[in-house]
């Protein structure tokens, strides 16, 4: 876990200029038992400490972020030369700019699992409340019922959106993983990514993080987005990958595909629950409507100061069995997202048992 820390702590020194970089020297790293801060970064010993309870009991993207918070204690005092100023003064929130780091990831403050969990924003909450309801209607037996519900769970989201889009008030954003970091992806792991970012108003970015079974970084998922939207997009992540296992399972049966069809198998199912959802959009509140692809100015501006420096990649062509890809397609027409919103799946620390 501390070389995680190491690893990550050199990842992000991506956002700043070389010349930054330079002046940032790797410090000491530990886990300590902390009881009102969850990290602590000591200008003496040149080392950032973070709580044992954080690093083992809350998700990677939540140590990252306190991570971060302790970088920027590190940067405003080696780097901008903080002399004499409160810990939290012009150089601190200076660094925390330029490290895109979160001033607030400190003290008694709510990790970001928690955050995600909390139900205490209101107007959200009520949207999340609302589509929690319709999905629970989902699990009807009758398919027309179900598919009516789902429909009007994706219209209210739509709807949410195109309202909120045109607002003026500035909109607070969270980040996320989804997925667990690795070294490769497969197939699916793409076309779920982009079935999110096209459909549920979260822009999404493959980013660096840890790899504990390797020792080494990987990439995984992060989506970005309001918090209702972030829940959404992390719930139907978890349940389209629950689905394409409970699936694959019966298709494959005593078949003996191997990974490679499974992968065609779960491409088709993402394949054909995007059918269902690319309807042409209505605007009027008394018709249906879709769900859309819509660009969110505000995210857009949010995504280009966390990641000033991205590029594009492309993966190669795969050769896909037909016949198993359109018998995935088939069986992804009839998934219907279902149940309560109880948030993403996140992965805990780095699957450590805490003894």
């Amino acid at each position: 876990m501390l070389h995680g820390l190491a690893l990550e702590w050199e990842a992000a020194l991506s956002v700043l200029r070389p010349a930054q970089q330079k002046k940032m020297r790797l410090p000491l790293f530990s886990l300590r038992d902390m009881k009102e801060r969850w990290g602590n970064w000591s200008g003496e010993k040149r080392e950032i400490a973070l709580s044992r309870d954080l690093a083992l009991d809350h998700s990677w993207d939540a140590v990252r972020e306190v991570l971060l918070h302790e970088m920027a204690h590190q940067m405003a005092e080696e780097v901008l030369l903080a002399l004499g100023e409160p810990p939290h003064g012009p150089k601190f929130h200076q660094a925390c700019r330029l490290l895109r780091a979160n001033p607030k990831a400190s003290g008694k403050f709510i990790p970001l699992d928690e955050r995600l969990a909390d139900r205490s924003a209101p107007g959200e909450d009520r949207i999340l409340r609302k589509v929690k309801k319709l999905l629970a209607l989902a699990q009807s037996q009758n398919r027309y019922e179900a598919e009516a519900a789902m429909r009007r769970a994706h219209d209210l989201i739509a709807q949410y959106n195109v309202d909120l889009l045109g607002q003026e008030e500035k909109r607070h954003f969270v980040t996320i993983f989804v997925g667990r970091p690795a070294l490769r992806h497969r197939s699916e792991d793409y076309s779920l990514a982009h079935l999110l970012q096209d459909y549920y108003f979260i822009r999404g970015i493959w980013v660096p993080a840890y790899l504990p079974e390797k020792g080494r970084m990987g990439r995984v998922f992060e989506i970005n987005g309001t918090l209702s939207n972030v829940q959404m997009a992390g719930y139907v992540y978890a349940f389209v990958l629950r689905y394409i296992e409970q699936q694959w399972r019966e298709y494959n049966g005593d078949k003996g595909l191997n990974h490679l069809r499974r992968s065609d198998f779960a491409v088709g199912i993402i394949e054909g629950f995007r059918s269902k959802l690319e309807v042409k959009p209505s605007l009027r509140r008394e018709e249906p409507q879709a769900l859309m692809k819509t660009d969110d100015p505000q995210l857009a501006d949010f995504m280009a100061y966390r990641y000033p420096h991205t590029r594009r990649f492309q993966r190669g062509g795969t050769r896909r069995d037909p016949n198993v890809l359109k018998d995935g397609r088939r069986i992804g027409k009839q998934m219907v997202i279902t149940r309560g919103i109880s948030g993403p799946v996140v992965h805990r620390g780095l699957v450590i048992e805490k003894r």
